[in-house]
């Protein structure tokens, strides 16, 4: 069959105007958000509810076509680029954005896998309630993205990430059958947990295309500030005087490194920096309590007038309003764009034990400085679990040269993943694997893990036409 004729199959399955066929503008669709990956597909295709999209799925795997599920394109992997040879199908659900179901009593929300993620946090506030998922993308990324990557967020102190967030889960397996696990159950011991095989599995075992989520008690106070302090090591320790000062009230805990905010303020002008940049590290605290009229500045000024006398920061700033606070999270959020605009990117995801944090960065630093000099070294990351973000930004100007690129991005990566494994981290810790990362999980990934990965994967897709090339280094079939 043609492509032209495959998209005309398409289109009597979800009609003509949600079929771009090989004649339309798919470069929006075969793209990765930093644009490091420029893919092909014979079609793209919107399909508007769970029935479409399993007949697009059989139709599919009926005409050897390969499936490459795409949330809203902002992942930093390349999972949802549709780069390996032969015929791709790009299936997106932007269509399937219904919020179905919103019960404040059970404390759940029903998705359709399309919604952006904002929406639901939107969903959560007019029920008076709280959807504690929160990344610098949620105005454009979909919460199928999010459960497909195992996304983190600022909240996964106190919330944990998406695997943690997910009751229930709707989705299509790669032969177009449905798996209807969307049950809003807290207990259910029937058996394996089957939904957690969908979630973090990169689209590669199916299209999830509704979920049942968690939603919380709406926080009715906060209380946001920002400190300056010397090193990853004292965040550390101001982590553990706050918990003994605040206990669960501390809901986010985020580090940024001086070059990582000198970065954003060199590029991304509509994010102003409200706060000078004297000091190494900057660390965001933000207290949250649920109990209305709760004073939450008063402790945290005590916790950090403590920290001040311990030597453990240099200076504070406690936001006076909600606007100065916004301002502070706005700075926080900015951190991808402005490193995308700041030249070529390796970036990575490690996560390691809270104890080993400081000697992974100073490490990390050192041994990139040594092998690249010219590679401008920045941090951001969810200090209090364990995930921080190295970015070596490198001059374009320097790497015209694709080979060339392709060895800095791999001696860099070496570094990285030699310090995570001695640390006794992991490569990714909300990212995922995709194109991006592979290689690297090959590499440092214990064989009897990978062994039992692609044991699924062949259960689940036999045929192997499930967003192939991610995640394993090798194929997929």
């Amino acid at each position: 069959m043609s492509d032209a004729a495959f998209a005309e199959r398409l289109a009597a399955i979800v009609g003509a105007r949600h079929v771009i066929g090989p004649d339309g503008d798919l470069a929006p669709y075969v793209t990765d958000w930093r644009e490091r990956y420029h893919g092909h597909a014979v079609a793209a295709v919107k399909p508007g509810s769970t029935k479409e999209v399993s007949a697009v799925v059989r139709l599919a795997a009926e005409h050897g076509v390969t499936v490459v599920p795409q949330g809203g394109n902002t992942g930093l992997c390349g999972g949802a680029a549709p780069m390996q040879p032969g015929r791709n199908l790009v299936v997106r659900l932007d269509r399937m954005r219904a919020i179905r179901a919103v019960s404040p009593l059970a404390n759940t929300v029903t998705v359709e896998a399309g919604c952006v993620l904002a929406e639901i946090q939107a969903a959560a506030e007019a029920a008076d309630r709280y959807f504690p998922l929160s990344l610098g993308a949620e105005g454009s990324c979909q919460i199928g993205g999010n459960i497909g990557t195992n996304a983190g967020g600022t909240a996964v102190l106190r919330y944990g990430p998406v695997r943690e967030l997910v009751l229930g889960l709707e989705a299509v397996l790669p032969d177009g059958r449905v798996f209807n696990g969307l049950r809003a159950l807290r207990k259910d011991n029937t058996g394996y947990d089957l939904k957690q095989l969908f979630i973090g599995s990169e689209g590669t075992l199916g299209i999830v295309t509704a979920a049942v989520l968690k939603i919380f008690s709406k926080p009715r106070v906060s209380a946001t500030a920002l400190v300056m302090l010397d090193g990853v090591q004292q965040a550390l320790d101001v982590m553990a005087l706050l918990r003994g000062h605040v206990g669960d009230r501390l809901g986010s805990l985020e580090i940024m490194s001086r070059g990582q905010i000198e970065a954003i303020r060199a590029t991304v002008p509509d994010t102003a920096v409200p706060f000078a940049l004297d000091a190494p590290w900057y660390l965001i605290i933000e207290l949250t309590d649920t109990l209305a009229g709760t004073d939450l500045t008063t402790p945290l000024e005590g916790a950090l007038g403590e920290a001040l006398e311990r030597g453990l920061i240099t200076d504070a700033l406690l936001a006076s309003s909600e606007a100065q606070a916004k301002a502070i999270w706005r700075v926080r959020h900015s951190v991808s764009e402005g490193n995308k605009r700041s030249g070529m990117v390796v970036s990575h995801d490690s996560a390691v034990p809270l104890d080993r944090q400081a000697a992974f960065a100073e490490n990390v630093e050192r041994r990139i400085v040594e092998a690249v000099p010219h590679a401008r070294v920045v941090m951001h990351g969810h200090i209090g679990d364990g995930n921080i973000h190295v970015i070596a930004l490198i001059d374009r100007a320097r790497v015209t040269d694709p080979a060339e690129a392709e060895r800095v991005a791999g001696a860099i990566n070496g570094i990285v993943d030699d310090e995570t494994r001695l640390q006794g981290g992991a490569i990714s810790a909300e990212h995922g694997i995709g194109l991006t990362n592979r290689g690297r999980l090959a590499r440092v990934t214990d064989p009897l893990e990978l062994d039992l990965m692609r044991a699924i994967k062949g259960v689940l897709d036999p045929r192997g036409g499930m967003n192939p090339g991610k995640i394993f280094s090798d194929s997929d079939a």
